[in-house]
């Protein structure tokens, strides 16, 4: 059930954090008017667990909303058109947590959980969803050793009321971002400048350690933590957070457009040079210290990134990514903690 309550408070702060800059759209084909195709973005944070909605319109005319949730903390988020549904990791309750209906509700209306997971994680991250299945990446160690490197990968089952464990994979690298490409599974290697695969990773369907098909280094990037991929223009994203130490300067972005042949023509342990392959956005200029999660809208030709440290988190928005470098977002909006995004079109 959920509470339909209106508490303009949330509508006022929502307002105040959201700010713009201008920029050039020279060499994109986004011109934020007209030609605009309109998108939803939502975002978790781990500062009260609350999830932020900013529809867009257009690049100029944007509509915010925050809706109350019982989490404290939450990071991985994932959206269903069909029944107006979000989902979210509540780091705090580590289980999954989903809300019906929630297109209609206004900003400061307090969710109460339509379906849940059960707790059995110590310390989730990212979401990828696959069908009926969604796969949690679990940042905690493993083993009980922290001088080894491992994560867990979480596989529920989704009823269509309730979520189910089916099975537990554990790696043998640190975890956080992840995201299916078909029925592949890639992840971000935590504590690295990693890349790996998990070929057809939903046929491991029982308590398994499993190490990953393929695995290799992304030139340029100091430590990872988001990914996404977009199908359309076989374009992957990633982020750096660099320093972990520094969270006001050092962050950025890899864009690496046509992919999949990029990706395989990389052998297993190599290198893919930043020649030739990729795109980087970073610098004092775009507000990026520690951007843990990414969503991709290839449509209009911007990307959006969680931004959890620089003046507290932000979510930021940037279209004018094409030639990289240290760029202006193109949106700028002030989310405490900002954890993780997901792009509805």
């Amino acid at each position: 059930m959920i509470n339909k309550n209106f508490n303009s408070i949330f509508v006022l702060l929502l307002t105040l954090g959201v700010t713009f800059t201008s920029c050039s759209d020279d060499d994109d084909n986004n011109d934020g008017g007209d030609n605009y195709d309109s998108v939803t973005l939502y975002a978790s944070n781990n500062s009260n667990g609350n999830i932020s909605v900013y529809d867009f319109e257009s690049e100029q005319n944007i509509e915010t909303k925050t809706l109350i949730t019982s989490s404290t903390a939450a990071d991985g988020i994932f959206y269903d058109d069909d029944s107006e549904s979000v989902y979210q990791v509540s780091r705090s309750n580590n289980s999954i947590e989903g809300f019906a209906n929630i297109d209609d509700l206004v900003s400061g209306s307090v969710l109460n959980a339509d379906f849940l997971g059960t707790n059995d994680m110590s310390s989730p991250r990212e979401m990828a969803v696959n069908g009926n299945l969604f796969v949690v990446a679990d940042n905690a160690d493993a083993d009980g050793d922290d001088t080894t490197a491992d994560g867990k990968l979480f596989i529920y089952t989704y009823s269509g009321t309730s979520f189910s464990l089916r099975n537990v994979i554990t790696t043998d690298f640190k975890l956080w971002g992840i995201t299916f490409i078909g029925n592949d599974l890639y992840a971000v290697v935590d504590a690295t400048s990693d890349l790996a695969v998990f070929n057809d990773f939903l046929s491991n369907t029982t308590d398994a350690t499993v190490s990953a098909t393929k695995r290799i280094t992304i030139e340029g990037v100091v430590r990872t933590h988001g990914i996404t991929y977009d199908a359309s223009s076989d374009t992957l994203i990633m982020t750096d957070i660099g320093d972990a130490t520094n969270v006001q300067d050092d962050g950025g972005f890899h864009i690496i457009s046509g992919f999949t042949s990029k990706f395989n023509a990389v052998a297993n342990g190599d290198i893919m040079a930043v020649a030739g392959n990729q795109i980087r956005v970073s610098g004092s200029s775009t507000f990026m210290g520690n951007p843990v999660d990414v969503a991709y809208d290839s449509e209009n030709e911007v990307i959006y990134i969680a931004e959890a440290g620089n003046d507290g988190g932000r979510i930021l928005g940037f279209s004018n990514f094409s030639a990289g470098g240290n760029i202006a977002p193109s949106f700028n909006s002030a989310l405490a903690s900002a954890s993780a995004v997901y792009l509805e079109d």
